[in-house]
């Protein structure tokens, strides 16, 4: 007499917890990376949310300080004081590299020979944008694992369902018993899985599309300040 058909003959699982304590053991294991999966996707959650609020709130301080300020040597003396943020790194990227394209123009009082030329100009905008990608792929860090977690847990889910069922079958074809007695408990083994993958695959995805979205709405904050940065730069007649 086989495993399987001793677990057919024995009490049938009326709850999730009984079935999942009588799981057999591919079951088990396929529930045990799904539970892995499900902590660290939750992690990852609550760390960007953090890491999204803080960044909420630097960035209210940094555009203050840009309203407040009057020149850019005014806006550059504030933003030092501030903590560090992706919207200060863009600023003083920025500002440095303008500052070795004419030194001294920060100093009081001290103003550019001449303007930069359009080659110093769009060299400048590269700057800017490297800076921009490099604050956008910090932003996105982790964001990867949620998205493999999604789209990883269904499948996982699947395959413990496919061998519950096939081990539901080779249960049914030992004992020689088709009646829903003997189906009914191996399906709802099976079946355990695939809810499982969703429950771990759903709050993933909605995260990862949520947490794309404020990516790209910083992103977007941030391309707009540098063109700002430059249009302040021409404001006050430095290029």
């Amino acid at each position: 007499m086989t495993f399987t058909t001793l677990l057919l003959q024995a009490a049938p699982p009326t709850t999730a917890w009984s079935m999942l304590t009588g799981a057999t053991i591919p079951t088990k294991i396929v529930l045990a990376v799904l539970g892995a999966g499900s902590l660290f996707s939750w992690w990852l959650i609550f760390a960007k949310s953090r890491q999204f609020r803080d960044l909420r709130e630097q960035g209210d301080a940094f555009l203050y300080c840009m309203e407040r300020a009057e020149r850019l040597q005014d806006a550059y003396k504030a933003i030092l004081s501030l903590p560090d943020s992706p919207y200060g790194r863009v600023f003083r990227q920025g500002v440095n590299f303008f500052s070795e394209l004419s030194p001294g123009v920060l100093r009081e009082g001290e103003r550019p020979t001449q303007g930069l030329s359009l080659t110093q100009l769009e060299a400048l905008r590269l700057v800017l944008e490297k800076e921009e990608a490099e604050e956008r792929d910090e932003l996105a860090q982790g964001l990867g694992w949620l998205a493999v977690i999604g789209s990883v847990s269904p499948l996982m889910g699947l395959m413990g369902t496919v061998i519950g069922i096939m081990n539901a079958f080779l249960g049914i074809t030992s004992s020689g018993s088709s009646n829903i007695m003997a189906v009914a408990p191996g399906v709802a083994e099976a079946l355990l899985t695939t809810v499982a993958g969703l429950a771990v695959a759903i709050p993933a995805v909605i995260a990862y599309n949520h947490f794309v979205g404020k990516v790209n709405l910083v992103s977007g904050e941030l391309e707009g300040f540098s063109s700002e940065f430059i249009g302040t730069l021409a404001r006050e007649g430095l290029v």
